[in-house]
This record gives structure tokens, sequence and C-alpha cells, in this order.
């Protein structure tokens, strides 16, 4: 029973895990590095596709899927087991991943034929895509998928996207049977018509996601239609006041599940008129306008929750309004950027890495008027990081462009588990795993995290390197270090006091006010003095307290 881990360790992206069993190979995931984690890990496989006999896929998203292409190119002719939704989504993504691969390298070509130098092959090719998707094998929640005669895995719905899988594999030993889960990606609670997660009661091992292991999203109480109305206003709000500007608003949104979530949102705008006008909605990308048909093929399935289930009943698409207008031909997505009328433009990719997002940022970044809102995850090193960060310009298309427009975040649309959605799934194990390997993180990130869960819920837990490799029945596993604990907690230190130092000036000046406001009042105005007087106090108050929490001898 042994496990190394080819992608995803102390990285975000690139899953690939490798589980090998009694002569039998199973691969959980083969997805694409992106960003930064590309210059760690490179794009080529990192083993033998003769060494994989079958391959688990917990989801469609790209960082997991996006290298079975490749996969296929080199030979392997194994069953990839995933759900339907998976398959379909699969089937769009890994050929829209293909056109990008051969764009990319044809454009990398024509630059270097410039200098003499040799043509550039693609990575895998659309022809290669459909090889994959021919190795497709369905499988349903709850099944049980036999894949060697000591070998046989199970997949519950992970609610991270349309179809997505948390996957518990059984391995039938000498000593008895051992179990390890995979989590793939661990869904976010309340998202708009995903199930929450389920969760396994039970495993061995776990190697589990940790992408917001280090953070918690934002505050928010109230039932999951409530939390739906909020966001929709915050998003309503954001939309009003850049179109009182006179700009757009460009959202970069991931094709398949975040920019369904948003379009669900700004159907509740229309609907509940948010805002005292049509807002109209361009939805420029080809892969998305596919992967929203995808979601709308899939509404009787039961893989959505109980309020999308209500709404399909009574005969209302979720995702559907008529002021979208969707859009896949380039000349139509280039006259959007000649409008003189606001508009709202979803576009991919979500981390701006790729496709006609860039085009849109190109002129949309250097106009004061318009809003670029982020609605997902930015790993490190993508230019979507970049511009959340406060970069003042970027790169585009050999061109300097600079930032002007309003960066926003939609909090609370991550379809990822928070840092609390993290220890909910950890702690629904009914006895602790004898092992936890913490990925799908940046390095400090996935570090911390399993630190987090060594100190605090008395787990073995441990954030593997690229490439480690493991006999889970005989090695001695490591246990995490605190070392980036300790680093995490001396950097917030320092970030608290430098806003406590930032706030020493605003405080005098607020002592200040006061004194001049007491000077010049109308002491005939008992109102307004009482109020004064009661605000001095608080503040006073409030300095009390501190001085006898933290120097009680100070007077």
């Amino acid at each position: 029973m042994e496990l190394t881990f080819f992608g995803a360790a102390r990285t975000v992206t690139g899953s690939s895990f490798l589980l090998e069993h009694d002569g039998f190979s199973v691969l959980i995931d083969l997805g694409l590095p992106q960003g930064s984690d590309e210059r760690v890990m490179g794009e080529d496989l990192p083993f033998s596709p003769q060494m994989v006999d079958a391959v688990i896929l917990t989801h469609a998203h790209i960082d997991h899927s996006g290298r079975l292409p490749l996969l296929a190119r080199m030979g392997y002719a194994g069953a990839i087991y995933a759900t339907e939704a998976t398959s379909e989504l699969s089937d769009i993504m890994l050929e829209d991943s293909a056109h990008i691969q051969e764009s990319e390298a044809e454009w990398k070509t024509r630059k270097r034929k410039r200098h003499g130098e040799d043509k550039v092959e693609p990575l895998y090719t659309a022809e290669d895509a459909r090889a994959a998707l021919e190795l497709f094998h369905t499988v349903g929640y709850g099944e049980r998928v036999d894949l060697s005669p000591t070998l046989w895995f199970e997949m519950i719905d992970a609610g991270h996207l349309l179809g997505s899988a948390s996957a518990r594999i059984h391995c039938i030993t000498p000593s008895g049977e051992k179990t390890i889960v995979f989590s793939g990606d661990i869904g976010n609670t309340d998202q708009p018509m995903i199930k929450d997660p389920q969760y396994f009661g039970e495993a061995d091992f776990a190697v589990m996601e940790s992408t917001y292991g280090d953070r918690l999203h934002q505050a928010a109480s109230g039932s999951e239609g409530e939390l739906l109305l909020a966001r929709a206003k915050k998003l309503a709000e954001i939309t009003d006041r850049t179109f009182r500007r006179g700009g757009n608003l460009v959202i970069p949104s991931f094709a398949v599940g975040r920019t369904q979530e948003i379009l669900y949102l700004f159907r509740i705008i229309m609907e509940r008129k948010m805002v005292p006008y049509e807002i109209p909605v361009f939805l420029d990308s080809p892969l998305s306008v596919k992967a929203t048909k995808v979601f709308s093929s899939c509404l009787r399935s039961d893989y959505f929750d109980d309020e999308a289930r209500e709404l399909i009943r009574a005969g209302v698409n979720p995702i559907l309004f008529p002021s979208l207008v969707t859009i896949t031909d380039v000349e139509d997505s280039k006259a959007l950027n000649d409008r003189k009328e606001s508009a709202v433009i979803i576009s991919s990719s979500g981390m701006c890495e790729a496709g006609r997002i860039r085009h849109h940022l190109k002129h949309n970044l250097w106009r004061h008027d318009s809003t670029v809102l982020f609605v997902g995850y930015q790993a490190e090193g993508t230019l979507g990081r970049s511009l959340i960060d406060g970069t003042d310009h970027v790169t585009l298309f050999g061109e300097q462009i600079s930032v002007n427009a309003e960066i926003a975040v939609l909090e609370g649309t991550s379809g990822h588990a928070d840092q609390k959605g993290l220890i909910r799934w950890i702690r629904a194990f009914e006895r602790k795993p004898e092992a936890v390997f913490v990925v799908h993180g940046e390095e400090n990130t996935a570090q911390y995290f399993a630190s987090k869960l060594k100190n605090e819920e008395g787990l073995h837990a441990y954030a593997p390197k690229l490439y480690e490799h493991f006999d889970l029945l005989s090695d001695e596993i490591p246990v995490q270090s605190d070392t980036a604990l300790r680093k995490k907690t001396a950097a917030d230190l320092r970030s608290a006091f430098a806003i406590l130092e930032s706030k020493r000036e605003l405080l005098d000046l607020v002592i200040r006010r006061m004194e001049r406001a007491s000077s010049g009042i109308d002491l005939a105005d008992e109102r307004r003095s009482r109020k004064l007087s009661d605000a001095i106090r608080r503040l006073a108050d409030d300095v009390d307290f501190l001085v006898s929490k933290w120097n009680g001898d100070a007077k």
C-alpha cells in the first residue's frame, strides 16, 4: 500500500497521487500545474504511463484533470472513473484545454520561426483529448467499483462542483482491510445549486486539501437563502456603482462552477429588482457557454440542492434570465470593447492566465470607471493574484497597462471550504486516521494547516513534499514541524502591530476633534452635550479596559 505525491504537494494545483497495492496502481487525478506551480513541477508526466492501471478523477477542473490527454497521448488505455456530471464537464474542458495548448504552441512557433528556431509542439492536441475522453467510465455516488481482487473504491459528493467527489479506496491486506480517503476539493457550504459536502466517517489514512487552510471566509450568519440574498445584494451594489460611473464590470470567472453561480446571483438581482434597470450581462467564453448548457441539461438530476430543485419544479431555470447574452464568436467578443453603454462581462479564465478575459482586462484596467471583480481563488504567481495584491500595472500582449480600475472581491463565492470547513471535514471521522496528508495548499499554508491539525486536533498530520513516497503499512510517516506555524504567527503579529501603529495618529486626531467639538458646543444644547460626553466616556472606558487587561498597575 504505497503512496506517491506527484502533484499538489505544497502547491495548490497539478493534483496527482499514485496509490499502488498488491500489484495494481491507481492514479487519483492528473491536473495541470498553473501559475508558479508550473515552474516548480513542469507539465510533463513525472512517471511512466505503464505504471498506471486505473485513474480516479475527483472532478473536472483543469488543475485536477488537465494532463489526462497527455496520459492518453503517451499510451495509457485503461479506465478513467468519474461521475456522470464530471464526465460531461470534462468533455468540454479537456477539448478546450487542448485548443489552448495548440493555440499557444502555434503562437510560440511563429515567434521562434522569426529567429530561425525549431517548431514548438503542443503538450497535447484535441485528438489526444478525445482519446482520453473515450476512456471515461461513469460512477454513481455510493457505488462500489472493483479495481482488482484486493482493491475497490466508492465516491461521495464533495460539494465543490457539479459531480465533484471524494473517493475512499479499500485495500485488502494480509492483516485486514485498510482504507484511504482522497478528499478532492472540499466544497464550501451554502453554494447556489450545489449540495453541501458529504463526509466519510471512517478511514485509516486521509489525503485532504488545504487551499484555504490558513484563512476563513467572511463571517456570515443566516439560512442558505438569506446568505444568497446578501451575496446578490453585494453584487448588485458593485454593479450599480460601476454603472453609475459609466464603466464596465469585468468578472474573470472559472468557466465551470463559478460562472454558473454568478449567473444564479444575477438572476436573483433581476428577479428582485435590486437595481432600477435591466443589467446587460455578456457571457463571453465558449467554454462557459458550453458548461452552462451542461448545468442546464443536468437540472433534473440529483446533483442539485433542494432550493435549486424547487425552482426547477416551478419551471424556472436557475441560471438563465432575459438580459443574458452568450457569446462564442471572436468578432462579437471584440465588439464588446467598442460598446458605449456599461455592461457586465463574464469571461474566463478565472485566474486571468489565458483566454478572452485578458483582452477585456486590456481594455478596462486603465479605466477609472470600470471594475474588475474576482469571484474565486487566485493562485500565487497568476495575473489575478497580482491584481488582488495591488499591483499598479500589468503587461498584456506586450503592452504595459496601468491599473486604474476598481479591484473588488465578492466574498462568499469560493467553491472551497475555508479553515472551519476543512476542520469540519476531518472531524467527521469517528476515529482518528493513522495519518493525514495535507495537500493542495501553498507551501506555507499546507504546512501551517498540518501543524494546526497536529496541535489542535491531535492528528498525525504532515504536508508531503513533491515526489515523496511512503509505504503506508511499514514506513514511519513524518509529523509536521511547527516552523511554518511560527512564521505565520510572527507575520500575523507584525501585521497587527503595523495596523495599530497606523491608528495611533488617528486616535490623536479623534481626541483633538472631540476637544474642538467641546469648545464650540452650545452648552444650552443638552442633547448634543450629552451625546459628546457619552462618546468621550466610552473612549475613556475602552482605554481603562485595555489598561486593566495589559497593565493592571498603570494609572
